[in-house]
């Protein structure tokens, strides 16, 4: 037997630019040299005026030949049928392989979608995030995965395949409407139980101010700010997850199943993203109290932050203990073999738990019953 052995590396930067403005910036020309580009856009974003004048108006100022395509998105459309339909336009642009960065302007489902897709066209073309969404700004508008729901599971398709940039504008948050403000907490109190004990206490202190102003307030910037750098603090030295003990996976061992099957249960209340890691974070911080790791006092102050972010503290499928076993066993075939599933220790401290048995999940269902 003979044997050759290659090493290649590849240099990655990926930018993240904060803006007022975007669109008395010349950041989304950032890339490329040609005077066309395709600008893939959230249909719910699209069919807001404001903005939609403004995109329009951003690259006809700039003499830039673009075309706009509206993609319905949601959870439901995150899929096969709605990918091809991106690749499809992509291929009908005649889209130059390096001059013309893709850019996709929208929520995390589509920045998601449009990621996968530049990944596979041409194996691999450029391409730019605008995340619009709260949830988007501190958690899917960064890093490098890609994704789309097959197989009835969440993100099972996808690829590593970072943008050359994801621009950061908090005007957008403006005009969503509350409950998408609401679901991002999921993510951000999240962040901020695993990691940063003096983010999660700034947070508590700031509460309603950056409920009520959507976040378009320096507290809801500060907040924005930090829980990102915390994300790609974790992200950075490890994008293509080669170790999967990865803290940033709190809140994702339980919530997944429950998450797909709410979509499509008509008996039970649908779960959106950040609704889902809550409920989660609230799972994995009572079985590390009744481990006898965290406090019942800082547990109940993660209850009462929860609460206040007006993100449900109970769901029918948190109370069935087989569901919550059939997501913690694919969350560990998708740790390679193993749970690692990251609880509190204390607020902003963590470690990973190997042997959590369905035994003890149904314990810590009905301990909470009873509290």
């Amino acid at each position: 037997m003979s044997q050759i052995n290659y090493k290649s590396q590849q240099e990655i930067i990926m930018k993240i630019v904060s803006c007022n403005d975007i669109f008395a910036e010349d950041c989304l020309l950032m890339g490329g040299d040609s005077q066309r580009r395709l600008v893939f856009v959230d249909g719910f974003f699209h069919r807001c005026g404001q903005w939609k004048d403004r995109i329009y108006k951003y690259f006809a100022e700039r003499n830039i030949n673009a075309k706009i395509v509206p993609i319905e998105c949601s959870e439901d459309t995150k899929d096969l049928e709605t990918l091809l339909c991106i690749l499809g336009h992509m291929e009908r642009f005649n889209l130059l392989r390096r001059s013309e960065p893709v850019i996709a302007i929208g929520g995390g489902v589509l920045t998601d979608m449009v990621g996968f897709a530049s990944s596979m066209f041409r194996r691999g073309v450029p391409y730019i995030k605008v995340p619009t969404t709260l949830l988007g700004m501190v958690d899917a508008g960064l890093g490098a995965k890609t994704s789309i729901n097959h197989f009835d599971r969440r993100n099972r398709l996808g690829s590593y395949f970072p943008p050359i940039l994801t621009c950061i504008d908090r005007q957008f948050l403006q005009t969503l409407d509350p409950k998408e403000i609401t679901v991002a907490m999921g993510e951000i109190i999240k962040i901020a139980v695993i990691k940063d004990a003096e983010l999660f206490e700034f947070i508590e202190k700031n509460l309603e101010c950056v409920l009520e102003n959507k976040f378009v307030c320096e507290a809801g910037k500060k907040i924005i700010d930090r829980s990102s750098a915390l994300m790609m603090e974790e992200l950075e030295p490890n994008l293509w997850e080669k170790d999967l003990e990865r803290v940033v996976d709190f809140g994702h061992t339980f919530s997944p199943i429950p998450e797909m099957k709410s979509l499509t249960d008509t008996g039970a209340t649908p779960l959106a993203h950040g609704e889902a890691v809550a409920l989660d974070v609230l799972f994995s911080s009572k079985l590390s109290v009744m481990r006898g790791m965290l406090t019942k006092e800082e547990y109940n102050r993660i209850l009462n932050l929860v609460e206040k972010s007006k993100l449900p503290v109970s769901h029918k499928y948190f109370d069935q203990a087989w569901i919550l076993w059939d997501s913690l066993m694919d969350a560990t075939r998708h740790r390679n073999g193993k749970q690692n599933a990251p609880v509190p220790t204390s607020i902003g401290r963590s470690i990973f738990l190997l042997d959590i048995t369905l035994e003890e999940i149904e314990r810590v269902i009905k301990y909470e019953s009873h509290n």
